[in-house]
């Protein structure tokens, strides 16, 4: 199993941690890798009678906080599924405002992200998106490429099944030009022509909202993860939402497959 290379750093004096010690976490067995669908905004919006896109924007809010108390518990990687290939079947004007949320989001957080020591890498099609969108993600991955306190990795145009399609079209390319034989095809080849190849497999995959489906998000990658569900909506997501979701983590065996010792 992979393990990242980053400089595990827990910032005692943050509320998170404070909160998260309280609370019983164990610092030493904390997930590496945390996915995050975020659901909800728009039915926090319509509970509300407000527009979708209020929704939305309040769900960033969420974001900033959840990233930040991640980075301060010592978490090294979050992966948050921000728009998925299926979302472009939503109306115009929502996802034309969604696209310019995530670039207003791109360029407003970039100062942050520096400071918190946040490098941002993007899964997904991302030349399928708006000119303007494209270069302000490609701004913030050259920029923050050096940071390594955590790996935010934002999942945009992206859907599980589309990216092993991809991967299967480019192994496909390699056959064709006789860079591979299709009997040294394994799941070590699949992995290789991924968005992120080098991107360790979830440990935990939340879901707010209470949706029990993991709605084509990282479809390869989730095989083994430990999954956690709340009704809570994304704009209401705490916290103490996280810190119970790192808890239950903690209470369970992972196996992958295999067996206990004394099963």
């Amino acid at each position: 199993m992979e393990t990242l290379p980053l400089q595990a750093h827990i910032d005692e004096t943050a509320p998170a941690v404070m909160k998260a010690r309280e609370a019983g976490v164990d610092f030493s067995r904390l997930p590496q890798h945390i996915a995050i669908i975020m659901d909800g905004n728009g039915r926090w919006a319509l509970q509300r009678g407000l527009p979708r896109l209020v929704g939305h924007r309040q769900g960033y809010r969420t974001v900033r906080r959840v990233v930040k108390d991640c980075a301060d518990l010592g978490v090294k990687m979050v992966t948050l599924y921000t728009f998925s290939t299926e979302n472009w079947r939503r109306p115009p004007d929502e996802t034309s405002g969604l696209m310019a949320l995530i670039e207003e989001a791109a360029r407003q957080e970039l100062r942050q992200m520096v400071i918190n020591g946040i490098q941002v890498r993007v899964i997904g099609r991302m030349h399928e998106l708006p000119t303007s969108l494209q270069e302000e993600l490609r701004r913030g991955i050259e920029i923050t490429a050096r940071n390594n306190r955590l790996i935010l990795n934002l999942a945009i145009n992206y859907g599980g099944r589309a990216e092993i399609v991809d991967a299967v079209r480019a192994i496909a390319r390699r056959v064709r030009q006789g860079e591979l034989q299709p009997e040294e095809i394994d799941e070590s080849t699949i992995r290789a022509h991924l968005y992120a190849p080098d991107m360790p497999d979830p440990d935990l995959l939340i879901r707010t909202a209470g949706e029990m489906r993991v709605s084509n998000f990282l479809v390869w990658q989730t095989a083994y993860s430990e999954l956690w569900v709340t009704p809570t909506l994304w704009p209401d997501f705490r916290t103490e939402h996280l810190i119970e979701a790192i808890l239950s983590y903690q209470q369970r065996v992972r196996k992958f497959g295999g067996i206990l010792d004394e099963e």
